[in-house]
């Protein structure tokens, strides 16, 4: 195993295009860590700089104490798992998982201990007899795991392993690496556009936009603390709801009413005439359904709501608002880019199941301020943000120095 350090990488292409720009990020040994973005961020070109497939344009590629820039890619003992499996169809799930041993002329007493302990680790020890095209899209995806654990590489590199499958195996799938990567405890960087993954599987998750890196944290950090926009956006589903606001004479004015900016997080950010607010679904309730103890602290409001989704366990309301030009324009292009369909001009709200609120009609909405986040509308930053909040969930995660560069909007 090995920690995986990079320093200023950059990526540019000959037509000056910069695929990565700038990125600097500390991997703990063992560590678990998420590249995550829209496609077209830079994750799988950073993750084949690091195995040695794509060339460095500048900075410093470090694997344990030695820099590998220069290294070819059989050099940097990593193991890779690929979209496409990238299986032989002639050999069987033994040879598969052997091949590296193979190549590097082991033992064949060897061979048989490692492939069967790897077998046994993915569940696929009765399989070990059959070809990849007798074999579902899940246990294809074992094989070529099976095949980098044998390698008993320095790093498990994995490269949107998971989205050939359908959503019921990808659960299953990423239920299996998270076991498996706590077993074996090597250091792992997964990449994926798929925001759950990210939140389900790493220690910690690297979010990237346009090649620059937005933010480094916890899953925890990431959802409740995002250093800006594009951040509050992408993490979440459904996303932050986002709608415009007036900080002024200690209140924040908002389509639907004003509040008091009180409390530690709203009170530092000051008189401004323009902003974005944003708030989770989960932070809004029906009023009626408030308990009296909490009722005081929140903010009610009464609003007409367009479309009610109810799925059994809770119920979507979605209650349309006006805004700025300007506004609008800025979620509309944040949108564009997140591949959304639900941060134009309206809330999405995530109410208890037993709220009688019903399309068309007038709702009484309640929802807590302190929750509130408030963006700057030019550059996106969190003005809220509090980057030293800790998590009683994540005293888990390896000690790893952070990356607490202000993020670039």
């Amino acid at each position: 195993m090995a920690a995986i350090t990079m320093r200023n990488i950059v990526k540019r292409y000959g037509d000056g295009f910069h695929a990565v720009d700038n990125v600097s990020l500390d991997i703990a040994d063992g560590e678990f860590i998420i590249l995550v973005g829209p496609s077209g961020c830079g994750k799988s070109t950073l993750l084949r700089m690091i195995v040695g497939l794509e060339d460095i344009t500048s900075g410093d590629m470090i694997i344990g104490d030695t820099r590998v820039n220069k290294k070819a890619p059989r050099d940097r003992n990593l193991a890779m798992v690929f979209q496409n499996y990238a299986l032989y169809p002639h050999l069987t799930v033994f040879e598969n998982i052997a091949f590296p041993l193979r190549l590097r002329k082991a033992p064949e007493e060897e061979i048989r201990e490692q492939v069967n302990n790897a077998a046994s680790l993915l569940q696929l020890t009765e399989h070990l007899e059959r070809r990849p095209a007798n074999l579902s899209g899940g246990q294809r995806q074992r094989v070529a795991m099976g095949r980098a654990i044998v390698r008993k590489a320095d790093a498990f590199l994995f490269d949107e392993p998971l989205s050939n499958l359908d959503a019921k195996l990808r659960g299953q799938m990423r239920t299996e690496i998270a076991r498996m990567q706590r077993r074996l405890g090597t250091t792992t960087v997964y990449v994926t556009h798929d925001q759950t993954e990210a939140m389900t599987l790493g220690d910690r998750i690297a979010v990237l936009r346009k090649g620059v890196l937005q933010q480094v944290g916890t899953a925890h950090q990431l959802y409740e603390e995002p250093a800006n926009l594009f951040v509050a956006g992408f993490i979440g589903s459904p996303p932050m709801n986002f709608m415009p606001g007036r900080l002024q004479d200690g209140r924040i004015e908002t389509p639907f009413g004003a509040v008091p900016a009180s409390g530690p997080r709203l009170s530092k950010v000051g008189d401004r005439e323009l902003v974005i607010i944003g708030l989770r679904p989960e932070h809004f309730e029906d009023a009626a359904l408030v308990a009296s103890a909490v009722r005081g602290r929140g903010q009610a409001f009464t609003a007409e709501v367009d479309v009610t989704e109810w799925l059994g366990n809770q119920l979507y309301a979605y209650v349309p608002y006006s805004a700025p030009a300007e506004i609008t324009q800025r979620l509309e292009e944040l949108e564009r880019e997140l591949d959304s369909e639900q941060m134009r001009t309206q809330l999405v709200v995530a109410l208890d199941a037993a709220s009688r609120i019903r399309s068309g009609a007038q709702a009484h909405l309640w929802f807590d301020p302190e929750r509130m986040h408030v963006f700057d509308a030019a550059t996106g930053e969190n003005l809220t943000r509090d980057p030293d909040r800790t998590f009683a969930e994540d005293v888990h995660v390896p000690a790893a120095k952070p990356d607490d560069t202000p993020p670039t909007p």
